[in-house]
This record gives C-alpha cells, sequence and structure tokens, in this order.
C-alpha cells in the first residue's frame, strides 16, 4: 500500500491578520486538499500567543466562529515541531508517556502577516529542508515590505505613484518637519499605509492636513515604517491572481467595485461583504466582496495591465502563488504597480474559478509547483569544503 503524502496547513499565527488565515486555511486549503483523497491533511494552528497546536479538531471552523477555541487552548497542551532533517509533528497521544508522531512531506502555509507570509516562516521550512508552497524568503521580505517593493520595482523600470516612506521614530521625533516635507513632495488626496501588513489593516485615504495627521498615527500604530504615497488620478483599481515558478500563468484581471473614498479598507473586504462595492452586473462575489471579473477594460489596457502583472510577479522573484495590485489612470491610459500580496486571501479561488480552474485543481497545482522548486533547489550546492579549521 501507498503512503498518503502528508502535508501540513499551518495558519494563525502572532499576526493582525490572525482571523483571516483561519478562514484561508480552512476554506480554501484543507477542504480542498482533502478532497483530492490524495493527501493527509493535518491542520497546525498558531495561536495569537506563538504556541503551535496540531489536531483534527482544528478544522472545523465553528471551533473558532463559536468562541471555543479558547476553551480548547486552555485544556490542551501544545505540540512540538523537530527539524530532523525535515519536520515532524509531535504530540501527546493521551496515554500516559506516550506521544504521536507524524512526519510531514510538504507544507501549505495559509499564514497571512507578519511571522508567516513575510517569509519568517519560509526561512524556518529552508533550513529545514521541507518543500512548501509559495514564494521563498526573499520574495515574500520584498512583497510584504510596501516600500522595498516599490524601490524594487523603480529600478526594474516598472512604473509606481509618487510615494514618500519614513521611520515611525522620524514622526515621533519631528512630525511637523514631517508634514512639510509631505506637503512639498505629495498632493492630496494620499494613501497611509504600515509598510508591512496586509488586508487592508492600518490604511486610511487622507484628503487634508487633519486626516493625514490622524492617518500617520493609525499606521505608526501598526507598524515602524509608513508609507505615504499619492493618489492616482480617474483612478481603476484591478488586481492580478498569478501561479507558477518560471513561466508563471495569471488568471484574469479583476476589478474590485470600489470608488476610491470606499476603497478595500480591511472592514469592506472582510466584514461587510463588500457592501460599498456593489456594481451592477457582471459581478462576482469573492473573499473580497464584489468584483468584476475579468475587468470592463478596453483591450489594450487590459493588456497593458496583464502583461505589467506578470511582469512584476517575476522580477519580484515570486514562486507558487501571489497577487499583484495595480493602479490604472483610466484617462492617461497609464498602469501603475501598487504592491504585491505573496498569499492572497482564500488563494482568490473566485477568480481562478471564474478562469476555469476549481479549487481542488488550484491546490494540487500549488503542491505541484512546490515540489518543483524544491527539487530546483535540492540540485544547488550549500556547502564548502575547506582546510580552515585545521589552523586553529
Amino acid at each position: 500500500m501507498v503512503r498518503m503524502e502528508s502535508i501540513a496547513v499551518i495558519f494563525g499565527g502572532r499576526s493582525a491578520e490572525h482571523d483571516v488565515s483561519v478562514v484561508t486555511a480552512l476554506a480554501s486549503v484543507i477542504k480542498p486538499l482533502e478532497l483530492t483523497k490524495k493527501y493527509r491533511v493535518e491542520a497546525v494552528y498558531i495561536a495569537k500567543d506563538g504556541a503551535w497546536y496540531w489536531d483534527d479538531k482544528l478544522k472545523d471552523i465553528k471551533l473558532f466562529t463559536s468562541g471555543e477555541i479558547q476553551n480548547y487552548l486552555h485544556r490542551t497542551q501544545p505540540s512540538s515541531v523537530q527539524f530532523d532533517g525535515g519536520m515532524t509533528l509531535v504530540k501527546a497521544s493521551g496515554i500516559a508517556g506516550r506521544k504521536q508522531h507524524r512526519k510531514i512531506d510538504l507544507v501549505f502555509p495559509a499564514m497571512h502577516g507578519t511571522y508567516g507570509e513575510d517569509g519568517a516562516l519560509m526561512g524556518l521550512l529552508d533550513m529545514a529542508g521541507v518543500p512548501y508552497v509559495g514564494c521563498g524568503v526573499s520574495a515574500a521580505a520584498i512583497c510584504m515590505n510596501k516600500v522595498l517593493a516599490k524601490r524594487v520595482a523603480l529600478g526594474s523600470g516598472i512604473p509606481i505613484s509618487k510615494y514618500v516612506s519614513f521611520a515611525k521614530t522620524d514622526l515621533e521625533r519631528n512630525a511637523s518637519g514631517l508634514l512639510k516635507l509631505l506637503d512639498k513632495e505629495l498632493r492630496f488626496p494620499v494613501f497611509v499605509k504600515p509598510a508591512h501588513l496586509g488586508s487592508s489593516i492600518g490604511i486610511s485615504r487622507a484628503t487634508n492636513e487633519t486626516e493625514l495627521r490622524n492617518a500617520l498615527e493609525v499606521a505608526a500604530h501598526y507598524d515602524d515604517e509608513v508609507l505615504v504615497e499619492e493618489e492616482v488620478p480617474n483612478l481603476i483599481e484591478v488586481t492580478l491572481p498569478v501561479i507558477g515558478n518560471e513561466q508563471p500563468q495569471a488568471a484574469l484581471l479583476e476589478r474590485p467595485m470600489t470608488k476610491a473614498e470606499d476603497f478595500f479598507d480591511f472592514e469592506t473586504k472582510y466584514l461587510q461583504g463588500g457592501k460599498k462595492g456593489k456594481g451592477k452586473g457582471g459581478g462576482s462575489k469573492g473573499a473580497q466582496g464584489y468584483s468584476q471579473i475579468p475587468a470592463d477594460l478596453p483591450k489594450g489596457l487590459y493588456s497593458q495591465a496583464e502583461k505589467l502583472g506578470l511582469k512584476v510577479y517575476q522580477v519580484m522573484g515570486c514562486s507558487g502563488i501571489a497577487r499583484i495590485d495595480m493602479l490604472i489612470d483610466e484617462k492617461a491610459g497609464s498602469v501603475y504597480f501598487n504592491e504585491v500580496n505573496p498569499l492572497p486571501g482564500g488563494l482568490y479561488a473566485h477568480n481562478w474559478n471564474k478562469a476555469g480552474m476549481s479549487n481542488v485543481e488550484l491546490v494540487q497545482r500549488l503542491v505541484g509547483f512546490a515540489k518543483e522548486r524544491h527539487a530546483a533547489r535540492q540540485s544547488l550546492t550549500t556547502t564548502f569544503g575547506t582546510n580552515y579549521l585545521q589552523q586553529f
């Protein structure tokens, strides 16, 4: 009998996007992986205090939506992880002195934001030699730092909107001087963002100095680096989900049905079902409310945005999966890179479904890309023999 591959789906974590991660894991990753009947799927939940838990009970969304998760954590002993030339999950079995072990063949990270999507988890898995779905350390770190991503884009000739970035300490030391700089360099309206967070947490739109002051405080509450960028005029926002390694494949260009003043903050994305963004006809209700899929744009502009999205994916060094967000000046016909999400919420399965790919096929392909990338990395030499130590 052939042993089923064990895939650990890791979710939760010490991140502001903890709850979004839970939904992504349970609805968009674990369920379709189990429907393939090819894998033994292990749910690995990282609580907000950083403790790891491994249990089939964690596959039930009701455990989290009912609030029962707190009682579960209180009465359950955390699991441990052995990095033993791979990855093995370990937990008490309920029998005195006995422990349960599970060797993991591949990891499917479903963690958004800090310590998960930013490259931290990927670095741990790389050191352990465990294949995993999604972007590698460097790509994840670049993509999750909006300022760094803009600098990489600028250096590669990718158009971006005008921006200013600064450290939280700059704001604390000289807020008035910083406001003067922003007034000189940028024009209202502007968007103020924490440099490292996703799910639109901490993002504000400011149309005057008072709103700007408040927005800066909010962003600095969440991050030690802040980004302020000019709003693109005649704005159309679009997003492009992409999968693949060396030869990436795009889904459909998607247009969230919002106006600039109703931009996708966390509440619009996840708590209202996109009520602010309900459009007329052609809409698709996905993880972020109502969107137009494919985006109703002139053929040339659609193609321009699609090509830019694929270029960004490759320039940032993405692999496996990512989502490229872009801004279009409709009158000028100009497309600007905005940011990259290295783990799209819900894997943007609603878009791939529209493009003809089921949830089950999507996760299987992502597992395949993970194995392909791991094999390529394993072929590289990472050690080097020397006589250096013999001189001591």
